[in-house]
């Protein structure tokens, strides 16, 4: 896979698909984490002259012109942290975008629309993507892919047009190739893995793929009432995806099978709503009340999780262990990611939730071996896919 460092780069229109998708609230950015990380690639090609068009999603819009969804506000802060003057176009291909594009200077920087208001973008139809694709790459000479976050999606910014122009990797995805690698190949052991987030189902692969890889995998979060109640246990009114029960049984018996551990809780923070101020309290992971839910593992389970990652020489994470964002429920979360930091392994948070988890919580992200900007990618990196904008940055 080529880097932008094998380009020339001096003086030429360069395409930038970078990953923008930063949470909003009133129009304003709660979590700039993922501008930031874009930042390098961006000043890299402007130290060497290029004319850099960043090209980004926001939201799923879904093909038409949505105004909360507008990356202006993204603009604006992208020039703040570069200290320079951002074009934002108005339109992704239309004659606002092709006046910012011709508009630039050599170093200037200008920031396209939405790619998802351009029905092109997501279509399934290759003509249609195509044919998006095409107006997309007329815009610049270059193509740089440093989407990570998107990698894993067959869209026409990220699949369909570094195969119209000379492209290469830029240094956010060529690091988080380097990293997933160590996650895959000639793995530093104890190996462990921490899973949480609210759905088994949305973890499905990697736990299969990781049953062959991992030493121990840790479940927290929603997805641990599965487990549970595969267990034969009460679960309440915690989150529960019954269809996934016989696969989560198949998945405990392969584990005991082929030595892998699992990890599950002792206890749960159970409450008597979704709610912050809800009524809740430390119960038995086996003896969660029917009327309550679980939001949160308990104490002695983030002492167990943080005993299991002791020792580990490398550990992914992905997902809370509860609803991080109201404090009652948060230290189980707060637990692990200190369990991370503690064990001195080769640490990686696995982007989405668990790495705005991280900033929130107010833990020093240098404390990690890396941080991802794509929580989807990283998974299905880690299940064996093949990810569409990584191949065709290889071809």
């Amino acid at each position: 896979m080529r880097t932008i460092d094998d380009l020339d780069v001096a003086g030429r229109r360069v395409l930038v698909r970078a990953d923008l998708n930063v949470p909003l609230q009133d129009g304003a950015i709660t979590d700039d984490g993922r501008i930031r990380a874009s930042l390098p690639t961006i000043e890299a090609l402007r130290s060497r002259g290029a004319k850099v068009i960043v090209c980004a999603h926001l939201g799923r819009p879904k093909g038409k012109v949505e105004p909360e969804f507008s990356l202006a506000p993204v603009a604006k802060r992208l020039g703040e942290l570069l200290g320079a003057d951002v074009t934002a176009a108005g339109d992704v291909v239309g004659d606002s975008a092709r006046a910012a594009a011709d508009g630039l200077a050599d170093g200037g920087v200008a920031l396209l629309e939405n790619l998802r208001f351009e029905p092109g973008e997501t279509s399934k139809d290759d003509a249609e993507r195509g044919a998006f694709a095409d107006r997309l790459a007329a815009l610049a000479e270059i193509y740089v892919g440093d989407g990570f976050g998107a990698v894993h999606r067959r869209h026409a910014s990220v699949y369909d047009v570094p195969q119209r122009l000379p492209h290469a990797a830029g240094g956010l995805i060529a690091a988080e190739v380097e990293v997933l690698k160590r996650l895959t190949e000639d793995v530093e052991r104890p190996y462990a893995v921490a899973l949480g987030g609210s759905k088994v189902s949305d973890k499905l692969g990697v736990i299969d793929n990781l049953l062959g890889k991992a030493d121990r995998i840790l479940i927290g979060g929603g997805m641990v009432f599965t487990f549970l109640k595969a267990q034969g246990h009460e679960v309440g009114e915690s989150l529960l995806e019954e269809d996934q029960l016989g696969t989560v049984r198949e998945y405990l018996r392969r584990a005991e099978e082929t030595g892998v551990e699992f990890v599950l809780p002792v206890d749960i923070v159970a409450a008597t709503a979704f709610a912050a101020d809800a009524d809740h309290g430390v119960v038995g992971a086996d003896a969660i009340p029917s009327d309550r839910l679980g939001l949160d593992i308990g104490p002695e389970s983030g002492k167990l999780f943080a005993s299991r990652l002791a020792d580990a020489r490398t550990v992914f994470w992905n997902g809370p262990m509860g609803v991080f964002e109201m404090e009652p429920y948060a230290h189980g979360t707060r637990a692990v990611a200190q369990g991370l930091i503690d064990s001195g392994a080769f640490t990686v948070v696995g982007g989405g939730d668990s790495a705005a988890a991280v900033r929130r919580l107010g833990f020093d992200e240098a404390a990690f071996s890396h941080i991802s900007t794509g929580g989807g990618a990283s998974l299905e990196y880690l299940e064996g896919k093949t990810l569409p904008g990584l191949q065709a940055l290889e071809d």
